[in-house]
């Protein structure tokens, strides 16, 4: 299996067969610990630093995607609650408006910056009107629910194409479903931060064994 630069290269053998250590081992152990909680675009990211020595830089690291995940539960814990039917029509009545401009309410009421709205938007997931006067984007009040189920459902997937599948699923903007995968997604980050934590018990193994093998050479 190629290692795409994650794992140092091995020696060879005059056969040609690679020899690998101890510190390739636990290279591949801490690997694939991590992966499950962290997934591949945080080990590539984390290994190369290990390997110029970069250890705390690659724990600080480690430390961010943990904060996200923690920021990401509090989001879908707030958006459960919002979701409840009574909750929902509470929070879509709070201003007593039809239409919410992007500048600032829409920001405010479903704590997403202007930026990520707007690529939603030209990712086809949400399609405001125009205001005939000034041009702005305008976002009606199944906007908003719209868009907070898009934000919800983004704390437990990656990728937009899942998210425009979860939306065509979410027919008629069925809050009893975006409630569910908003469950579902709770679940799988309780799952996500025993991995996360497995995972840096594996990374600190193998900082250890790095240093160790330093002050032996």
């Amino acid at each position: 299996m190629k290692n795409g630069g994650i794992v140092p290269p091995a020696k060879r053998k005059a056969n040609g067969y690679r020899v690998y250590t101890e510190v390739h081992e636990a290279y591949f152990k801490c690997i694939r610990a991590m992966y499950p909680g962290f997934g591949m675009a945080t080990v590539r990211k984390v290994m190369p630093m290990i390997q110029q020595n970069k250890f705390t830089e690659a724990l600080w690291e480690v430390n961010r995607v943990q904060a996200n995940l923690y920021e990401n539960k509090q989001q879908a814990i707030k958006a459960l609650d919002i979701l409840k039917p009574d909750n929902m029509e509470s929070f879509l009545n709070r201003q007593n408006k039809n239409l919410y401009n992007i500048g600032g309410e829409v920001e405010r009421e479903i704590k997403v910056p202007a930026t990520t709205i707007r690529h939603w938007e030209k990712e086809g997931l949400i399609k405001p009107v125009r205001d005939a006067e000034n041009g702005y984007r305008m976002y009606s009040r199944d906007d908003i629910r719209k868009l907070l189920i898009i934000r919800t459902v983004q704390s437990s997937v990656y990728f937009l194409d899942s998210v425009r599948e979860i939306l065509d699923r979410i027919n008629q903007l069925n809050v009893t479903e975006a409630r569910k995968i908003t469950m579902d997604s709770l679940v799988y980050m309780d799952y996500q931060i025993e991995q996360q934590l497995r995972g840096a018990h594996y990374l600190y193994r193998l900082i250890k064994l790095l240093k160790k093998k330093e002050k032996e050479a």
